[in-house]
């Protein structure tokens, strides 16, 4: 795919598929014309790295589709002041839009092969706000620092509550929750009084985080 047809693709993508479903945030926009998703894609797949499809990877994992990367970006507004924890890292696709828009990225993924070659991709494209580390996040991170905001690319059936003590006041938590056929994209936000606020964004699906549990829940 030479580079005139990804820059269409790219265009084609951003006009077509998220425009359309209302993503409309300047510095959202700019993330998914700047970052060359088709880097990030696994080279079998990188001729569909901008149709609108969860483009498969190793370990039956996929990438988000794109609309859903898009929506998620634009809940979560980041600051470049924003600590990001990413919880499974993939590609490293979703990584490198979250440093580009906020000053640091944990990311942990459980397999050490999505590590290994996300930290290729970063590096190449020069992206050093990233650290990255493997093991199990599935029920929260063993973590000094607190975040302004938590991704979770994988589903979860119920939030951990783990994940919530992460967060600094203001913070907030982009993850699909439930189970098949019913899961909803919700954005989490840390109230400065401690109460954890719940706005439903979505429906969609997308494979279960693993080894993820029904831990004990917060009451929406």
């Amino acid at each position: 795919m030479n580079a005139a047809f990804e820059e269409k693709a790219r265009f084609n993508m951003i006009e077509q598929q998220i425009r359309p479903w209302d993503v409309l945030d300047p510095s959202t926009l700019e993330l998914l014309e700047n970052i060359p998703r088709e880097a990030f894609v696994p080279e079998s797949h990188r001729t569909l790295a901008y149709a609108d499809i969860g483009i498969p990877l190793a370990h039956d994992q996929v990438m988000m589709h794109p609309i859903v990367e898009a929506r998620m970006l634009q809940a979560l507004g980041l600051d470049k002041s924003d600590n990001v924890l990413e919880i499974g890292t993939g590609s490293g696709y979703v990584t490198s839009m979250l440093a580009a828009a906020s000053s640091h990225v944990t990311s942990v993924d459980i397999f050490p092969d999505f590590i290994s070659e996300a930290g290729q991709r970063l590096e190449k494209h020069n992206i050093k706000n990233v650290t990255l580390e493997c093991g199990d996040a599935s029920q929260g991170w063993n973590s000094h620092d607190t975040f302004d905001a938590i991704v979770i690319t994988g589903s979860v059936p119920s939030l951990p509550e783990r994940y919530a003590n992460l967060l600094n006041r203001g913070g907030r938590i982009f993850a699909i929750i439930g189970e098949p056929p019913v899961m909803h994209a919700t954005l989490l936000r840390l109230t400065e009084d401690g109460n954890l606020i719940s706005e439903p964004l979505f429906e969609t699906e997308l494979p279960a985080l693993i080894n993820a549990t029904k831990p004990s829940l917060f009451v929406f």
